[in-house]
């Protein structure tokens, strides 16, 4: 059984046993402020718990890797009501008295949200051996898991770009020769209506699967960012002139609510612009002419992505693009982003899953939602101004903390 015999606090029942005499002068030496600031300035997050799972103490570090708020009156309570918002974790708390061996490096989800918690814990022993209380060590690994994931998926995608690569140099080729052959068979049956006809279809379906070969080959190339400060309103302004450009505006309503005095955004203009551009492209399509497109932008003083004690909460911009056009079916909602899933006739299926590869690389995040009055769609960006963009994730090293790194 995992137990660390914890010397008890000075002043606590156990410290008044004659077994501890000699203890007591060394408590007398360090003074329960000290062990309260220990514990306080824990990166991880630690609480701990009597026999009766009455709260003895719980650092900072816990409060933010579970979402709560501080509470000076949380010590004495119930642990079942001081954490009544992560179930979970009073679960956890509450198996330390009947399992053995203990869970060293175990992990459990919150569902309200969303974070893997990585923990350790231990059985607080008086001098007799007698079980007194709980300690829970536990952190935030859903950061970590977020860069374990992007280095699978990019270690993925280089596997992928190899072959698309070599698949996409063979085919183009002929693809080329296909759309030659039969411009210049075009040009020599001028007088033939029918023939121009056919042909004129075999150069745009050629045309068509060149454009989707470039596409697979976008979508599997790693992304790199030439970072720079990049003003929202004008991304909007060039990614809608871009749109109308390739796709007749018609009689849609466009309305820009952008403020000129937006914070810029840390990121790669360029394939920021593809992202708004390809948003605005298919809202434009989806109206076909008619209905009413709303883009805004706001500044955020926190995003609401989970923060960590190393990676606490920042400032960052929300952008959403509207139409009350069709929408998108609730089924179909979680499926669009995935890769050559389309509703399109003719599409590729790659272009939002693009999109959310961008975004993903700016350590944002894109969700969709219903439009204008319930029907239409609505695409919602959270962009960090000063994401980190870390290139290539920082393995842990095997540090004793809690929860990880765990075997893969």
């Amino acid at each position: 059984m995992c137990a660390h015999h914890l010397k008890p606090l000075p002043g606590s029942a156990a410290a008044g046993s004659p077994s501890l005499a000699a203890n007591r002068r060394s408590d007398d030496l360090v003074p329960e402020r000290f062990y309260r600031d220990l514990i306080s300035g824990m990166r991880n997050g630690v609480i701990v718990i009597r026999r009766d799972g009455t709260l003895v103490a719980i650092n900072d570090a816990a409060y933010a890797s579970l979402d709560m708020l501080p509470g000076s009156a949380d010590v004495g309570r119930p642990i079942a009501t001081v954490l009544a918002d992560v179930p979970e974790m009073v679960r956890v708390l509450d198996g330390a008295f009947g399992s053995d061996p203990l869970p060293n490096r175990a992990e459990v989800k919150l569902a309200h949200t969303g974070r893997s918690i990585g923990f350790t814990l231990s059985l607080v022993r008086d001098p007799l051996g007698l079980i007194t209380g709980a300690a829970l060590f536990f952190r935030d690994l859903t950061r970590v898991e977020q860069l374990e994931e992007r280095e699978r998926l990019r270690d993925r995608l280089a596997a992928l770009g190899e072959m698309a690569a070599a698949i996409a140099h063979e085919v183009k080729n002929p693809l080329a020769g296909i759309e030659v052959m039969a411009g210049l068979l075009k040009r020599r049956l001028s007088d033939n209506p029918e023939a121009q006809t056919m042909l004129a279809d075999i150069i745009g379906e050629a045309k068509m699967a060149n454009a989707i070969v470039m596409e697979v080959l976008d979508f599997v190339r790693p992304v790199r960012l030439q970072v720079e400060d990049v003003e929202v309103a004008e991304l909007v302004q060039d990614s809608l002139h871009m749109a109308d450009s390739l796709v007749p505006r018609g009689n849609v309503a466009v309305s820009v609510d952008v403020p000129e005095d937006l914070p810029p955004v840390q990121g790669d203009g360029h394939q920021l612009r593809q992202v708004f551009t390809n948003l605005l492209t298919n809202a434009l399509e989806a109206l076909g002419g008619e209905g009413r497109l709303i883009v805004q932008a706001t500044a955020l003083d926190r995003l609401p992505f989970p923060a960590t004690p190393d990676h606490p909460q920042g400032p960052g911009v929300e952008v959403t693009v509207l139409d009350d056009g069709p929408g998108i079916p609730e089924a179909m909602r979680e499926r669009i982003f995935n890769p050559f899933f389309t509703t399109k006739p003719r599409g590729s299926g790659l272009g939002l899953a693009i999109v959310r590869k961008v975004v993903d690389a700016h350590e944002g995040r894109i969700e969709v939602q219903p439009g204008l009055d319930g029907s239409g769609t609505c695409f919602r960006l959270l962009l960090p101004l000063a994401p980190s963009l870390e290139q290539v994730p920082v393995r842990l090293p095997d540090d004793g903390a809690p929860g990880g790194p765990r075997p893969r």
